[in-house]
């Protein structure tokens, strides 16, 4: 693709330019870059600043690799009359609007559907992309485990869950060349925050909550904030939301945050559009009745756990409302619906235990997983999960209260440390774990693969091996430098050698 820097720059908010002049110079733009390894020639580059590094500090590569134009917030002392220097506020937000102008505005031309909460997103952007598909409508999406923007679903490649406005515009610029009707992407609370600016230029049909509970505060600050961000997602909803009545104070703020109709959705609360009574749940999913529009339908999810009712509630009104398919035509597919890669994955090899790989990781999560698991369990729960480091340190200390007012073997380990020492990280869970809690039953093995061989061999007949934090993901990240993982994997092996014991 190419485009022409001047045709781009009236979505831009320019203080000034300095080099060449785009409006005198046909200054021909054919990628947008923000990491000055990854430019080729006739790029345009944002310097943004980051934690760790500034791309100020990447002009002088950028240009040697080939940008023809850049965007800064602070003009370097010497300037190459040869360069485009584009002198911005915020190199973010511009870069969100420069990326929506170059892709020719791709949201504007779907039907775009945001997906926001602290836990059950991915599932629940999967579960509208796979039911907006049995209606037969042409649909992409973007979460943190996976997107398809071609009728190909593939792993998501980018270590964010919202990825940068270039990554998340380009995909949905593939989506429309590609004729797909409707896109569903995850956003998350970084993405829609304005200190990143990642969703700033996409344009939402609907906007759809999961549930909000401790999380991410390293960032946000306070859970004000927090909320107060993914509230960013209902502000911009042009034709309806959909809220959890189960999360009755957060759901009504946003909801009147977006000032366009609400629909809800509970497994509690009889006043909500739609919800569920009769539960029952095994270890292979749910069963219960459907309550709407003063009618009810039994219906079947093949989804492990209540909570997932919730997240297909959430995905069904959501669908019903886009289309205008009557909503008990979309319930009735539930059956049909399968589970996300990394979440209540089942690993067996034979054993005489069971093993379960999922991706929960904060507080919420472990509210709804534990109970859950626990209900099912023959024997013990061995639970074995850490926490990221240079993230949210308030939620340690709770994760390991719930982990221990369930679990009968804890063992921690490393989720993602980056640049924290990995065993403060441990100490800091330890210190949550209820004080009756049997402290021989409790391991601080810092090597994930290790750990796991740990719970594995101590696992006896009957036992229930939960291994959490990580899922999907295919590296645990080291300072700055992730290395390969695959939680499935390790699993296996732990279990292979097991065996061979």
């Amino acid at each position: 693709m190419q485009k022409r820097l001047s045709a781009l720059l009236d979505n831009c908010n320019i203080i000034s330019i300095a080099g060449k002049k785009p409006y005198e110079n046909n200054v021909i733009i054919e990628d947008i870059a923000y990491d000055s390894r990854m430019v080729r020639n006739n790029s345009v580059f944002f310097a943004l600043k980051g934690i760790h590094t500034d791309g100020h500090a990447y002009l002088d590569l950028a240009i040697k690799n080939g940008a023809s134009a850049l965007f800064v917030s602070v003009l370097p002392s010497n300037i190459d009359d040869n360069i485009s220097y584009i002198v911005v506020d915020d190199t973010r937000k511009e870069m969100a609007f420069f990326s929506a102008a170059f892709y020719d505005f791709p949201a504007a031309k779907l039907k775009t559907i945001g997906v926001t909460g602290t836990d059950g997103k991915s599932t629940t952007v999967s579960f509208i992309y796979q039911l907006l598909n049995m209606v037969g409508k042409k649909t992409g999406f973007i979460s943190t485990v996976e997107y398809d923007s071609s009728g190909t679903v593939r792993k998501n490649p980018f270590r964010q869950s919202t990825p940068e406005a270039p990554e998340i515009t380009k995909i949905l610029w593939e989506m429309v060349s590609n004729n797909l009707e409707y896109a569903v992407i995850e956003s998350t609370s970084h993405g829609l925050s304005a200190k990143t600016a990642r969703l700033a230029a996409v344009r939402y049909n609907a906007a759809v909550l999961t549930n909000i509970s401790h999380e991410h505060l390293e960032f946000h600050g306070t859970m004000e904030n927090y909320i107060n961000d993914k509230a960013n997602l209902f502000r911009k909803a042009e034709d309806f939301c959909v809220v959890n009545y189960d999360e009755p104070t957060k759901s009504a703020f946003l909801a009147a945050a977006s000032g366009v109709p609400s629909l809800s959705y509970s497994i509690k609360d009889p006043s909500a559009d739609i919800y569920a009574s009769a539960i029952s749940t095994t270890e292979s999913g749910s069963q219960f009745t459907v309550h709407c529009n003063s009618k009810e339908l039994k219906a079947e999810l093949c989804v492990p756990g209540a909570f997932n009712i919730e997240n297909f509630f959430a995905a069904a009104i959501t669908v019903s409302k886009i289309t205008g398919i009557n909503i008990f035509d979309v319930i009735s597919l539930s059956k049909s619906i399968k589970s996300t890669t990394g979440r209540m994955d089942i690993v067996d090899v034979g054993q005489n235990f069971t093993v379960i790989v999922d991706y929960a990781h904060t507080p919420g999560s472990f509210t709804k997983i534990f109970p859950m698991i626990k209900k099912n369990v023959k024997n013990r729960l061995i639970a074995v999960f850490g926490s990221a480091g240079e993230r949210d340190t308030e939620k340690r200390a709770v994760q390991g209260a719930i982990a221990s007012e369930y679990s009968d073997v804890i063992i921690l380990t490393d989720e993602d440390p980056r640049g924290e020492d990995p065993i403060v990280i441990l100490d800091q869970i330890e210190s949550g774990i209820r004080k009756d809690f049997d402290a021989s039953a409790v391991f601080k093995i810092c090597d994930r693969q290790m750990a796991i061989n740990k719970a594995m061999e101590i696992a006896q007949p009957g036992d229930t091996v939960l291994l959490l934090g990580k899922g999907h993901e295919s590296s645990i990240i080291y300072g700055n430098k992730p290395m390969p993982w695959n939680e499935k994997e390790a699993a296996i092996k732990a279990l292979m050698c097991k065996a061979r014991a």
